[in-house]
């Protein structure tokens, strides 16, 4: 997913490169070959993909509240912030025999293996340290040396992530010659689906304890245990992807030209700003309509957010009743509601991967600003029946007796028809943005990944906001998930207002000429 944690800011630094350099001539690559370059994206969305359904979740049962779990993602807007523009700037001006890309590409990948190792045996390591020698099914309380390793390897992978997503889309763009930007694009975004589809799969999976029983210990029972066989079947796969990619992804050895800098008149050398610096001087040059589609996209992100942060915890809490520290019938509710949200979210990205060849069509029928809106009205309507399908689960639930700890068959079936529709809003979040930001950047004569790295703030930002108010408003309002969807529904609704009065208008004939472009 791409996800919103900085993953654009990578094609920033093309257009703020400083000690330029030159490439030496690339043969024609054909396209199977540009497709099997894109792969290792599909495996590192793969681990991506279970970090979202299941470590949310997970690390409640280490003894972090549910208050304090949103804080754990602020690593990926920092991340997003500080790795991206760095990785990409230094990947621009590698000379290494291997190529610019590929050495970072191979660094991030081996970081995330041990990340994910990390986080998949934190229960172990966290034994070995010094948590209860009780057994995991009788003791149910907090093991802070767990959690604490747990949330290192957490960040750890977020870092990493970032690491290799920036040069792994420029390594793309750098290899796809005549096919053009916007078939890499396709392939790289096609990979990052499959990865979805395969590691959702994975997340809803209850058997890896059965298929792999070694990794249940005393300190690890089934749903840990089941954690960690996902994981591992996520660093094989990385590999697998990551081999592939470093074995067709051939790129010429790049070659620094010392004549290109610039100098003053006192024979100064003349640098152009770099990294964050280069962003914040984007703001001066924005084009007209930029700040509206800034302002847009944030309050957008802002609705989108608490789902993404919370919707397999909703599924385990509200839907399925459980909790991650109470009694062993809630412990097993709650795991199985995490399960078929994990589930939910691989229809979601089924549906979004279907979508997302229907985006352009749509934008040219009818314009980018009309199917942007109408996705935030989606989104608004969605978010308001994640509230209301919440109660009448709650109010079902309490004319159950005590030890019927399930959820019905009708909720959990409109509950994973919500998690499909949301796919459709989704693909137009990951599409129309950075499509009006194209065209406006066009009107100015170029600038399209300075004027994507500046857009990238306006996401990352609301990550920051709501990853450090969600738990506490929730906390605030009974420490469930219904308030933070609740304000995720208004914030939807805002958006939708504010884009209908707002955002440029794109005619259809502007739009289509940015496609037939290549952006």
């Amino acid at each position: 997913m791409a996800r919103g944690d900085g993953g654009q800011l990578a094609e920033l630094s093309a257009g703020v490169r400083g000690a330029a350099a030159v490439v030496d001539h690339v043969a024609p690559i054909s396209l199977g070959r540009l497709i099997l370059a894109g792969m290792v994206a599909g495996g590192v969305q793969y681990g991506w993909a279970l970090q979202l359904s299941l470590l949310t979740p997970y690390v409640q049962t280490l003894g972090l509240s549910h208050a304090l779990t949103s804080f754990m993602w602020l690593c990926g807007p920092i991340a997003g912030l500080v790795v991206q523009p760095l990785v990409g700037l230094y990947s621009d001006r590698c000379t290494s025999r291997w190529g610019r890309r590929r050495p970072f590409i191979l660094t991030g990948c081996m970081l995330i293996c041990v990340a994910v190792i990390v986080v998949g045996f934190s229960s172990d390591i966290g034994a070995a340290l010094g948590d209860t020698k009780e057994h995991c099914s009788l003791y149910h309380g907090p093991r802070w040396h767990a959690a604490i390793v747990y949330v290192l390897g957490f960040w750890l992978l977020d870092f990493s992530n970032n690491t290799v997503q920036g040069p792994a889309r420029a390594m793309m763009a750098d290899l796809c010659d005549h096919h053009g930007p916007s078939a890499a694009n396709s392939i790289f975004c096609s990979w990052m689906a499959l990865g979805n589809i395969l590691g959702y799969s994975s997340g809803s999976t209850n058997n890896w304890h059965k298929w792999f029983p070694f990794l249940k210990t005393s300190a690890c029972c089934e749903a840990c245990a089941n954690l960690k066989g996902a994981f591992l079947v996520a660093v094989v796969f990385l590999v697998l992807c990551l081999t592939v990619t470093l074995i067709f992804a051939k790129e010429v050895p790049y070659r620094a030209n010392e004549n290109l800098p610039t100098t003053k008149a006192g024979g100064e050398v003349e640098t152009e700003p770099t990294g964050p610096l280069a962003v914040l001087k984007g703001f001066k040059d924005l084009p007209p309509g930029m700040p509206s589609v800034l302002l847009v996209t944030a309050i957008t992100w802002l609705s989108w957010f608490p789902f993404i942060l919370y919707d397999t915890d909703w599924m385990g809490r509200e839907i399925y009743h459980g909790d991650p520290k109470g009694s062993n019938a809630q412990i097993s509710a709650f795991n199985e509601g995490v399960r078929v949200g994990a589930f939910g979210l691989l229809l979601n990205s089924v549906i979004l991967g279907f979508s997302s060849f229907l985006i352009e069509p749509m934008c040219r029928k009818v314009g980018p600003r009309v199917v942007w809106v109408t996705s935030n009205f989606m989104v608004c309507v969605a978010m308001a029946a994640t509230a209301l399908i919440s109660f009448w689960s709650l109010r079902d639930y309490h004319g159950y007796v005590q030890d019927a700890i399930t959820a019905n068959a009708s909720i959990k079936a409109v509950c994973l028809v919500l998690f499909a529709f949301l796919g459709v809003p989704l693909a137009i979040l990951y599409s129309v943005p950075f499509a009006v930001t194209a065209q406006l950047a066009a009107t100015r004569g170029g600038g399209q990944g300075l004027c994507t790295g500046v857009l990238n703030i306006s996401i990352v930002i609301p990550q920051v906001i709501i990853a450090l108010g969600a738990g506490p408003w929730d906390a605030l309002f009974g420490k469930g998930n219904i308030p933070a969807f609740g304000v995720a529904s208004a914030f939807a609704l805002v958006g939708g207002v504010v884009g209908v009065f707002l955002l440029p208008k794109i005619s259809k004939r502007q739009f289509r000429a940015v496609s037939a472009g290549g952006h």
